[in-house]
């Protein structure tokens, strides 16, 4: 089995802000990555402290969201300085992992 050094990207939103369309589109068409992966929370909060959640009783429509992608380690720094640059997008996190390719 091969392996190889990846950086993986993860993008903190919440559907509220409307941004996923936008961020999808444009990983997809102009910085062309190969997969991308959208996790819905079922509940979280972020730095104003407000708590958003998924119940029966009141489903939200503002629930977190996250966005993750991984590739080679230049490629994904150049993909999040242009997610920065363009999207402002101030939860972005950056990790080392390793590929395995059979």
């Amino acid at each position: 089995m091969a392996t190889q050094s990846v950086t993986v990207a993860r993008i903190y939103l919440r559907e509220g802000e409307h941004l996923l369309p936008k961020i999808i589109k444009f990983l997809h068409d102009e910085e062309k990555v190969s997969g991308v992966t959208v996790l819905r929370g079922i509940a979280g909060f972020s730095s104003d402290g407000k708590m958003h959640t998924a119940s029966l009783v009141d489903l939200s429509l503002d629930l977190p969201l996250i966005v993750e992608f991984y590739d080679e380690p230049g490629r994904v720094d150049a993909v999040v300085r242009h997610l920065v640059e363009k999207m402002s997008l101030p939860h972005i996190v950056t990790w080392p992992a390793t590929g395995h390719k059979p």
